[in-house]
């Protein structure tokens, strides 16, 4: 299973300042051009949760993510 944060706008000193305040370990990408964000149809930030399974299939939950609701979403895609 994969993890990448994807960023939409603002500076790569804020981008990278938030990476580096809260210990994000995972890929993270800055999507500037909204290519990822136009691709999920996501309107805006600040959260987004996007699970592609093994077959494509795709989950989307907008909004702040709950570790309980990403634990659930998590456990349906990995069985």
């Amino acid at each position: 299973m994969n993890f990448v944060g994807v960023a939409w706008t603002g500076s790569d000193d804020d981008f990278q300042a938030f990476i580096d305040t809260h210990g994000i370990t995972f890929p993270t990408i800055s999507d500037d051009a909204a290519v990822v964000f136009e691709r999920f149809g996501v309107a805006s930030q600040p959260a987004l949760v996007v699970v592609v399974d093994a077959r494509g299939e795709e989950q989307q939950v907008f909004g702040a993510v709950e570790d309980e609701l990403l634990r659930s979403i998590l456990s349906n895609v990995t069985g």
